[in-house]
């Protein structure tokens, strides 16, 4: 009974403050930094350097009103938000950010991320078809092809990782990296691949067709308003943090630190966590900065990205490593 406890505290304090609470700052920071790049203010009259504009936001979503259109799917309308924003929680759940401190240290942890973010297309799939609006179906069905397209690229990219460990589990995968570098500096190009196929799994610029407003208003959450909108805008930063979590344990070395051996107990836990957090941070800022510098791509530019170039570089680096693990041990 203790442990079950213990976890559902975690859960609570993870999924339920710190997940929400990065998203929070993130709508403060991705402001912030794009004002600096185009020589603005950005927020600064809610609090100090307007750190309290998150929360200005916040109330203003709540008290709008929460207009249903008559013409909608009332059902489904109401649980696409949800659909799109729980599987952002539920993924970050395997992911090992401080020393000790994943929710679930599964043995299959990353096939376990892949198969619960890949349901978050429905929640935008359906938000889209359920809101009965042409510009928000198309935005629904581009999502849709989109995430499928680079899925594959995401999925197999990370497979050269699992050739080289030996082992699926996010907490050994680290341990890994402690002991024998970092595997970007193996596998920089299967981490490139990564990269550009979470920007297209988060739909973030330029990959943010789902909801280009030169041609579809807002897409999938044009019938969208009051905290349904911020249900869907608030699971975009989350998808940004459990992708840039997942890149820092996968190929950055998680927690750890290289030849810098860290403290046991709990001081050694909380900096585990600090590290962790840093790193995450710098990817988090990175999706901001290609935001707000790279233009959208053309759909079919998008398309030939994903399939005629990602998709055969990932295989191609699958059968490189396998042939070089393959050599090492023959080597042996």
């Amino acid at each position: 009974m203790t442990y079950v406890l213990g976890k559902l505290l975690h859960i609570v304090i993870v999924a339920g403050a710190v997940l929400p609470g990065v998203g929070a700052v993130m709508v403060w920071a991705e402001r912030r930094v794009s004002a600096f790049m185009q020589d603005r203010l950005g927020p600064n009259r809610v609090g100090p350097a307007g750190l309290l504009q998150p929360v200005a936001d916040l109330l203003k979503f709540i008290f709008k009103e929460d207009v249903i259109p008559g013409h909608v799917n009332k059902t489904l309308y109401v649980l696409a938000p949800v659909m799109s924003l729980v599987p952002a929680l539920v993924a970050f759940c395997v992911v090992p950010y401080a020393r000790g401190m994943a929710i679930a240290d599964v043995n299959v942890g990353i096939l376990l991320v892949f198969a619960i973010s890949s349901i978050a297309v429905y929640g935008i799939s359906i938000g889209g078809w359920a809101s009965n609006n042409k510009y928000s179906l198309l935005g629904g069905v581009r999502a849709s092809a989109q995430m499928i397209s680079y899925e594959l690229a995401l999925g197999l990219s990370v497979v050269p990782v699992f050739l080289i460990v030996g082992d699926l589990n996010m907490e050994a995968i680290v341990r890994w990296q402690k002991e024998n570098g970092w595997l970007v500096f193996w596998l920089f190009p299967a981490w490139v691949i990564f990269l550009i196929s979470s920007y297209a799994e988060t739909n973030r610029l330029p990959f943010d067709l789902p909801e280009a407003e030169t041609e579809l208003v807002a897409g999938y959450h044009t019938e969208y308003s009051s905290m349904k909108f911020a249900l869907f805008f608030l699971a975009e930063y989350i998808h940004m943090t459990t992708a840039s979590a997942l890149s820092v344990a996968l190929f950055f070395g998680g927690y750890e630190l290289p030849f810098v051996t860290l403290p046991q107990g709990v001081w050694g836990t909380v900096l585990s966590g600090l590290i962790f957090f840093a790193k995450m941070s710098f990817f988090l800022f990175l999706f901001i900065w290609v935001r707000w510098t790279l233009p959208r791509f053309r759909y079919d530019q998008l398309m030939k990205l994903g399939w005629k170039i990602l998709l055969p570089a990932s295989l191609a680096i699958i059968v490189l490593t396998a042939g070089g693990v393959a050599l090492r041990e023959t080597l042996k």
